[in-house]
């Protein structure tokens, strides 16, 4: 008999079918005498359309109105499986993300998670019920309604798993585990059957939409097991599980464990700003003031004594950032301010790297060969990003596999 806490992205609980589908997934665990945490998201393409209905209004909706819209999405999904349950003769209880007692900071559409009460929920569990919770949703201390910005329903399960000392915390979703690559763009991209939580933060932070990064920031904080499984298929297997264990000795093939691709990125740059100390404060400080985050920052030194300066930015920001960005360089009486989006950020993630040189000239020579053009670069320990034209990302998610011999093992 074991605590789990189970969470079920957008794409299953798509619809009523998939809700039901669920149900009996839940049946299962419950019938063996389990304890059961669900977290839920909004169906799939629920909060895109709540956010559109927004911005039909306003280009910058209000950030607490906004909130207030998107935390509805989930509370559709919480309430039909725990009709789904009940039908079933399974007694279960849904909770919004307040009832749930979780408590989140004050930053609206990018809330973080401060603490969560156990009283009511435990009290659910000792009494045989399935709780089935909002994801995505908090409360502030004054009682207004957040949300947790995109994914933010792994960071709910992950943090109800640490509170409750889970055994273990399942996220499942549309694919069967975390891979090498997406598979949709590289049929050869191999399951993993394990993969260091170091690994994953870095994959999660560099575009895999398989978790979210707070969620593998959160797991790896409080130890908190951490599985990936399919929730569409009838026997998911073992999935993958996310670990900090790593291999003694990496061979050939494992120097790399995976590549990200982020279609996601946008490109701001500002040219020919006087190269006084403060530049970048004064650029970063008034985006930051916006909660928008920062990704990669290229600063050139000119001989005229000027900088130009460029940062990457996620599209849903790139808008406001680009605004502010501007006004910013009005002051400074910069010569130009322009952006892109036709991007994006490419990554291969390792913790083989540490101890294998010149992964970095392996990777941009594969890129060269196909005369794919390198925009920016950017390094870690165990990680090389670089920004290209958004038209060669499926070529490069190629043929980088290749050159890491990533596929699968019966192709080796």
């Amino acid at each position: 008999m074991s605590l789990l806490v189970q969470k079920f992205g957008g794409s299953s609980v798509a619809n009523l079918e998939r809700i039901r589908n669920v149900a009996n997934k839940i049946k299962k665990f419950k019938d063996k005498g389990d304890d059961l945490i669900i977290v839920l998201s909004a169906m799939s393409g629920e909060t895109d359309r709540l956010l559109n209905l927004a911005k039909s209004i306003d280009q910058f909706p209000n950030q607490r109105e906004m909130d207030v819209i998107l935390s509805t999405g989930e509370q559709v999904t919480v309430a039909l499986l725990s009709m789904t349950l009940n039908a079933m003769g399974i007694k279960a209880k849904s909770y919004t993300g307040t009832q749930a007692g979780i408590l989140t900071n004050n930053v609206h559409t990018k809330a973080k998670i401060e603490s969560v009460a156990e009283d009511r929920i435990r009290k659910d569990l000792d009494a045989g019920y399935v709780v089935v919770v909002a994801g995505f949703q908090g409360v502030t201390a004054t009682g207004e309604i957040t949300t947790l910005g995109r994914g933010g329903s792994d960071t709910t399960a992950v943090a109800l798993a640490a509170q409750f000392k889970a055994d273990e915390c399942q996220i499942y979703t549309d694919v069967d585990g975390v891979y090498t690559t997406d598979p949709r763009i590289e049929k050869k991209a191999r399951k993993l059957d394990t993969i260091t939580f170091e690994e994953m933060l870095e994959l999660a932070s560099l575009g895999s939409k398989v978790l979210q990064i707070r969620s593998v920031e959160l797991a790896g904080k409080y130890n908190v097991p951490l599985r990936v499984l399919s929730s569409l298929l009838e026997e998911p297997g073992e999935g993958t599980l996310i670990t900090f264990e790593e291999k003694d000795e990496y061979m050939e093939s494992d120097i790399i464990t995976g590549i990200a691709l982020n279609r996601d990125e946008t490109q701001i740059t500002v040219l020919g700003v006087p190269d006084t100390p403060g530049i970048a404060f004064n650029i970063l400080d008034a985006i930051g003031q916006e909660n928008i985050d920062v990704d990669l920052i290229v600063q050139n030194i000119s001989e005229d004594g000027t900088t130009d300066f460029t940062f990457t930015v996620n599209a849903p920001d790139y808008d406001r950032a680009l605004m502010i960005t501007q006004n910013v360089a009005d002051s400074m009486k910069a010569r130009k301010v322009f952006g892109r989006t036709d991007i994006a950020k490419l990554s291969i993630v390792g913790v083989g790297m540490r101890s294998n040189s010149g992964v970095a000239s392996r990777m941009f020579h594969a890129l060269a060969q196909e005369e794919i053009n390198i925009l920016m670069i950017s390094t870690s320990e165990i990680k090389v990003s670089v920004i290209i034209e958004s038209k060669y990302a499926e070529l490069a998610v190629r043929v980088l596999h290749d050159e890491f011999k990533l596929h699968a093992e019966s192709e080796s």
